[in-house]
This record gives C-alpha cells, sequence and structure tokens, in this order.
C-alpha cells in the first residue's frame, strides 16, 4: 500500500509538473494597464527631452490614435475615430490574421510615437520587452508575427497623416521675435527662453474646424495708468501673490506642470524638468480608468480621445496667445507697479492670454466626465514624483477648476486670462462628447459608446 501510494505520488508530481507549465494560456493578450505604461515611457522621454506642452500632446494624439484604430477593427468597445475627425485619417485594410489586437494596439502606439519622439528610439527596448514578455506568457510566433505587421500597418498610415498637418512645415517660418511697445509680451527671467511654438495654430486640428473656432472675448486692454481696469489686474495678482495661503501655495505647486525650470542654487542656476500639463492629464486618465476597472478597449478609447482633444485645445488656446500677445504680470507689475515682486511659480515662455492650464484642464474634464459621469471621485498621486502630497478631487470639473485658478496663485495669470480660459476649454470639450455623440445613430454605436450600461453625457 505504501509502495502504491508513493508511485501514485510520483505519477502527480510529473502530471503536476506538465501542468504547470500549461497553465499559462497560448491566447494571452496584454492587460489595459500597460496602456498607461506606454504613456508613462511617452512622457518620461518627453521630460528627458524637455518637449514643450503642445508638442507633447500632439505625441500623444498620434500615438494613441494609431492605438485606437487597430484596436477598432475587433473591439466593439473602441469605436474607430478615423471617420470622425475633421479630416478624416484613411487607414488601410489591416492584411493579416490571426494577430493580438491589443498587442498590436500597443506596438503601433510604439513604433508611432518611437518615430515621432526625439528619443523614440529608445522606445525600441520597451517594444522588445513586451514582444519577449507575450511569447513567455505562450502567444504564438506566428501571432506574434502578425501582430507587428498590423502594427507596422497602422502606424504608417498615421504618421503620414501626422506629417500633413503642418506641424513640418513651421521651420520654415520666420525666427518669432517680440512685439516692441506697451502692454506686449517679452521674455521673463530667470531664463529669459525666447517664445514656445508661435505658429502651433496653423496646424490641422482633430475635432475643431479651425483654431478661431471658440475665440475668447479680447482680454481687457492695456494702461499702466493708475485706477485703469488693467492696473487694477495688475494689483489684483499682486496682492493674491502676496497672501498666499499654505493650501494655496500647494495648489499653484501641483499643477504647476512646468517642463522646463530654471532654479538657483548659489551660484549656479539648476534645471528642473517636469511633466506637461497634458501629460498630468493623461496621468489622470489612467486613474481612471483603474480605478473603474475599464477594459482594454474603453481604456484605449478615452486615452486617444482625451489625447486628441488637448491638442485641439492647445491648438485653439495658442491662437489667442499669440493674437493677443499680452504681457504677463511679472513683467508688467515689476515695471508698473513694484520692481521687486516676483510670482510664486516661474513664468512660461510665451503669452500670458489665455491661461493654457484653464483651457486643456476644461477641456479634458469635459471629456472624462462624459464617460467617468459628472461626480467620479478620485485621488490624484500623479504629482509624487516630485515630492508633492496626492490630492483628491470629487469630480473632474472640481480638478480642472483647481487647475485654472492654480495658475492666479502662481502669479503667471491675470483674473479674465483663467475665466476665458474655462470658457474655450469648456467649448472645445463640448464639441468633441458633441461630435462623438453625433456618430451614435444605430443601436450597435450606441451599445460602444455606453459605460456602465450609462450613455455618455452631454
Amino acid at each position: 500500500m505504501s509502495r502504491f501510494l508513493f508511485v501514485l505520488f510520483l505519477l502527480m508530481a510529473s502530471v503536476g509538473g506538465q501542468s504547470c507549465q500549461r497553465m499559462v494560456p497560448a491566447d494571452y493578450t496584454p492587460t489595459a494597464d500597460q496602456i498607461s505604461q506606454v504613456v508613462d515611457e511617452m512622457n518620461e522621454l518627453m521630460m528627458h527631452d524637455v518637449t514643450n506642452p503642445p508638442l507633447a500632446a500632439r505625441f500623444f494624439a498620434y500615438a494613441l490614435l494609431a492605438g485606437n484604430e487597430v484596436l477598432a477593427r475587433s473591439d466593439s468597445t473602441c469605436p474607430a475615430l478615423a471617420s470622425r475627425l475633421h479630416v478624416p485619417l484613411a487607414v488601410p485594410r489591416l492584411a493579416p490574421t490571426g494577430y493580438s489586437p491589443q498587442l498590436a494596439a500597443l506596438l503601433a502606439m510604439l513604433q508611432t510615437a518611437g518615430k515621432l519622439q526625439p528619443s523614440g528610439s529608445e522606445l525600441k527596448a520597451r517594444e522588445q520587452k513586451l514582444l519577449d514578455e507575450c511569447r513567455h506568457r505562450g502567444m504564438p510566433a506566428e501571432v506574434l508575427a502578425a501582430s507587428q505587421q498590423v502594427a507596422q500597418q497602422a502606424a504608417q498610415a498615421v504618421l503620414v497623416y501626422a506629417k500633413q498637418d503642418g506641424y513640418y512645415r513651421i521651420s520654415d517660418r520666420p525666427r518669432y521675435t517680440p512685439t516692441e511697445g506697451e502692454g506686449y509680451w517679452y521674455p521673463t527671467p530667470p531664463g529669459y527662453f525666447t517664445a514656445v511654438e508661435p505658429y502651433f495654430s496653423t496646424i490641422r486640428p482633430f475635432f475643431l474646424d479651425s483654431a478661431g473656432q471658440f475665440a475668447p472675448a479680447p482680454p481687457l486692454a492695456f494702461a499702466s495708468a493708475k485706477g485703469s481696469g488693467f492696473y487694477q489686474l495688475m494689483d489684483s495678482v499682486r496682492q493674491v501673490g502676496n497672501t498666499l495661503t499654505v493650501e494655496q501655495r500647494q495648489i499653484a505647486s501641483f499643477w504647476d506642470c512646468n517642463p522646463f525650470a530654471m532654479q538657483d542654487q548659489g551660484h549656479l542656476q539648476v534645471g528642473l524638468k517636469k511633466m506637461s500639463p497634458g501629460a498630468h492629464w493623461m496621468k489622470i486618465a489612467g486613474i481612471a480608468c483603474r480605478q473603474s476597472r475599464a477594459s482594454f478597449g474603453r481604456t484605449m478609447q478615452v486615452h486617444a480621445v482625451l489625447a486628441l482633444t488637448l491638442t485641439d485645445a492647445f491648438i485653439c488656446c495658442w491662437k489667442e496667445k499669440y493674437r493677443s500677445n499680452r504681457i504677463r504680470p511679472e513683467t508688467a507689475i515689476r515695471r508698473y507697479l513694484d520692481p521687486q515682486w516676483k510670482p510664486m511659480l516661474q513664468t512660461p515662455p510665451f503669452p500670458e492670454y489665455l491661461s493654457g492650464h484653464s483651457v486643456i484642464s476644461t477641456a479634458a474634464a469635459e471629456v472624462l466626465g462624459s464617460y467617468f459621469g459628472p461626480s467620479f471621485a478620485y485621488t490624484d498621486d500623479t504629482e509624487k514624483a516630485f515630492g508633492l502630497k496626492p490630492r483628491h478631487f470629487a469630480s473632474f470639473q472640481q480638478a480642472a477648476a483647481e487647475a485654472a485658478v492654480s495658475r492666479l496663485y502662481g502669479g503667471i495669470h491675470f483674473p479674465d486670462a483663467v475665466r476665458q480660459g474655462q470658457f474655450q476649454g469648456r467649448k472645445v470639450g463640448q464639441l468633441v462628447v458633441q461630435r462623438l455623440q453625433d456618430a451614435q445613430h444605430s443601436p450597435r454605436l450606441v451599445a460602444q459608446h455606453t459605460h456602465m450600461g450609462q450613455p455618455l453625457t452631454h
């Protein structure tokens, strides 16, 4: 009996060892969280390259668009966006069969970003790591090969589309020179950097009809005379900056998102790199998708739509910035009120009106609210890497409002630039949501655009 049990034990151990090797399914697919991981790696490269905020949004947009269009071919939770763009994207019929849609989508993101970003070649290591992981998990070689082929086809189509948006023609334009005269923007200390992306509004938008579609009210006319409306604006920013509470300072720091700031350390000036404001909202999208346990398809769609929206928001905001070309509070207050005054945050190198944070944050909140609802509470811990405590928000709208007012606390925007920026951002976000809703005429599309049984809201 003992010998029988011993032999039986050996047989079970042998079968068990074989079954352990077979427990890894051959149809392994990447997880939704890997979308956020690719976004994070893109962001790390952007910080390394000191990519400016509008251009960072453009990089995210095309990479996520490529991933979205691959997945849309087989995943009803991730509708295609190509035909809904203001200038439709022509994606060829993806030839291979027997590929992994999830793997192909991630590879398409990596390959698109790899060609667009200055240091994009470093994403090759991430691509190889992803392929090795899938191979180790049991994905057949033919599936891996087919997935790579599909990804290359989609990435190539999106790269051609990106090359046609007009960004590469910007380099042919004359070097931007600040306008002379009172009331106009001029480079600010300590770096006195040249203007960032003065021609960004000339590139092709994704959903907008044009960069000037949602033009805000003109800014208050410049006047240095004491008692004038503009003088009161200057004085209001000065007073806010001089009486900041601990909470207001924390808010300003949390939403700073300055890709490159100069900091004095003794006799040296040290450059500090942070993620862009658009990258901050892309990370918020990742938080919301993980918290709601969104599927791979829904996660891809949320990130893609948000990235496209952020780019459009930057396009129309930058149109107004270089149209009105308004002086920054730091320059105006030091020149006309207090020569010693300094803002809490370092002033970014471009004109003041409108507040970019206000535009893109409000637009992002409209889009994310349409997917997750108007009362989606979450904790934003995206700034922990920069030594800042997480902040809790009851909704995306609350976060966007805080991001907008943070620019007043930081001393880099006048109040009307914040208010009008929110107006423009809301219009951009609402347009995107409406465009997606208008495509939901058939029962099939209505089902595709639901979240937890609820359709997208206005």
